[in-house]
């Protein structure tokens, strides 16, 4: 179900892993036919990268193993869901290559018949009411090394029970009054498993079900019959869940799921979730960052979000390519945030088109190029794709290089820009600086220089040789803009690892540069696609970028400190570090 917009061939999501090998000796034993996976988001707030591995492990096992993949919004708390959210997170599985096609669901599609296994559960005597308080019952569930206290409402007789959760659904009670739970075991040495939540009341208007219900079930009990219904065979979870499985399990032994007739009985399988450091995936956390003004909103590019990738002009194959290489894995680990970059940084390097752009120009006049002239050079559009072709940049007798490739008073092994120094201008001539323009204050504000008409190209027919090129763009037609070059959103690769997360914020995270020029090239390059400024970086215009007003995000800078530090054929595991 990878969609026709993205490369799958390229960036496969198969492999060998635990997962796989589970799934192809299910098949080989007969215990599925079909192999059905899900990805079960709820939708109270944006994707982020985490979300991203189980994405693409539930929709690229079904893709490999001939099966599908469902989207199921887990839309059991109306408090906290939107519209907005349930059409980005489509939005973002679509962008990074997934479609589920007809299998779109929801839990709230399930409401009716999870409420009457709830009442099959108390019929049974499994589940009982409780009109504890919240505090009541968290004082009673014990700790790891002390056993639970039984409810004194836990001997209610079936028929009491059957009562009060009807009158539950009938809306009599106010919220936090009563709940239903399940009747397992307080002294259970997995916490989980003392008498679990299976409902709650929540007076509140849910988006697709109205004021049809006043009482919603919890993930726990919502999320096992979920996938009954639907059929998964495959439950694919992070490791947060392994505690839950023997509630899944217990669940799905007591209610009537054979009557549903599908083929297979789901089962439960845990995977290490993704931890990058230095970024915080807590959505918790990411509310608060929106809410709070800290960012610009969910799609920030200095968010982890997808759709804060995307706007920083993250190919959805680079992402796929990192997913695949940090692997899957059943125990934790932290994964240096080097490797993305690298990933990001090797997918444009071969595929990203090369352009020209000063973000903090320095305005060199050729005093001995024609004051009325203008000329178009050649300039190729990838020096490793000849598919790519050759734009035209013009050349003028004043144009704008970058500030920090001049210095006055050059150190040894400076070799760009000097009084007396010539250098190549990339495409274009060999320039030659002759006298240094400065402002009141002493601030160099332009050069004065000279060209060699004869380098045309950038080489000497003499063969005499310059130790440093330059980009550059010519003031006759340069296109002014904004750069914004972002940074870590925080200060250290464990934020909050003192308390508190806001507090290790960046205040240096953003950086904004106005009146950068940029060839006239960029004007029509399509949202989200990245290009290289040549020396610089890879970059792409930003949504609010329009004619007359452009707007460049930073998606990733040319320094390539992992692969450095790695090797550029390292396994994956390289750049990990263990929790």
């Amino acid at each position: 179900m990878v969609s026709d917009t993205t490369a799958a061939a390229e960036t496969p999501e198969g492999g060998r892993d635990f997962i796989r090998d589970i799934i192809a000796q299910d098949l080989a034993q007969g215990r599925v036919q079909t192999v059905v996976t899900r990805f079960p988001p709820e939708p109270n707030g944006y994707l982020h990268i985490g979300h991203a591995k189980s994405i693409c492990l539930n929709f690229g096992v079904a893709e490999e193993f001939a099966g599908r993949c469902h989207l199921r919004f887990d839309d059991t708390n109306p408090t906290r869901e939107e519209q907005e959210f349930i059409d980005a997170i489509q939005r973002d599985v679509r962008w990074l290559g997934f479609d589920w096609g007809d299998n779109l669901f929801h839990a709230s599609d399930y409401f009716e018949q999870l409420y009457a296994w709830a009442e099959h559960l108390i019929a049974s005597g499994d589940a009982y009411v409780d009109d504890q308080s919240p505090d009541e019952m968290r004082a009673a569930r014990g700790t790891l090394t002390e056993p639970g206290r039984n409810s004194p409402f836990r001997d209610r007789s079936p028929a009491e029970n059957l009562a009060l959760f009807r009158a539950m659904r009938a809306g009599e009670f106010p919220n936090g009054t009563r709940v239903l739970r399940a009747k397992i075991d307080m002294a259970a040495g997995n916490m989980t498993m003392r008498d679990p939540t299976l409902y709650r009341i929540l007076h509140a208007t849910h988006p697709r079900t109205g004021d049809a219900w006043c009482i919603y079930p919890t993930y726990d009990y919502a999320h096992g019959q979920s996938d009954a219904i639907e059929g998964i065979t495959h439950s694919l979870c992070t490791l947060e869940f392994e505690d839950h499985r023997p509630l899944y399990d217990w669940l799905l032994d007591r209610l009537p799921i054979a009557a549903l007739g599908k083929p297979a009985r789901p089962r439960q399988y845990e995977f290490a979730r993704l931890n990058i450091a230095g970024l915080v995936l807590s959505k918790r956390a990411l509310t608060r960052l929106v809410a709070g003004g800290h960012v610009a909103g969910w799609d920030d590019p200095r968010m982890p979000t997808l759709a804060g990738l995307r706007r920083r002009g993250v190919p959805p194959e680079a992402l796929r390519e990192f997913i695949r290489r940090v692997g899957m894995a059943r125990a934790n680990s932290v994964v240096d945030p080097a490797l993305f970059d690298f990933t990001t940084r090797e997918l444009l390097n071969r595929t990203a088109p090369r352009r020209m752009a000063v973000l903090r120009p320095l305005r060199v006049i050729i005093e001995n190029y024609p004051a009325d002239q203008t000329e178009a050079l050649p300039a190729v559009n990838h020096p490793d794709d000849p598919e790519q072709g050759v734009r035209e940049v013009t050349f003028s007798r004043e144009i704008y290089v970058e500030h920090d490739d001049f210095m006055e008073a050059p150190p040894k092994k400076f070799f760009r820009l000097a009084p007396g120094r010539e250098v190549r201008l990339r495409y274009g001539y060999f320039i030659t600086c002759r006298d240094v323009v400065k402002d009141e204050a002493g601030d160099v504000i332009a050069l004065r220089c000279t060209y060699d008409p004869a380098t045309r190209g950038g080489n000497a027919p003499d063969g005499r040789k310059v130790q440093a090129t330059l980009h550059w763009v010519s003031a006759a037609d340069a296109l002014p803009a904004e750069v914004r070059l972002y940074n870590p959103l925080f200060t250290r690769p464990d934020p909050g690892a003192d308390g508190d997360v806001f507090a290790d914020l960046n205040p240096d995270s953003l950086e904004v540069l106005t009146g950068c020029m940029l060839e006239p090239n960029l004007v029509v390059l399509p949202e989200g696609i990245a290009v290289q400024f040549e020396r610089l970086g890879y970059f792409c215009p930003d949504p609010e970028s329009r004619p007359g007003a452009l707007v460049f995000n930073r998606t990733v800078g040319l320094r390539d400190s992992w692969a450095k530090e790695s090797g550029r054929n390292a396994p994956p595991s390289v750049g990990k570090v263990k929790k």
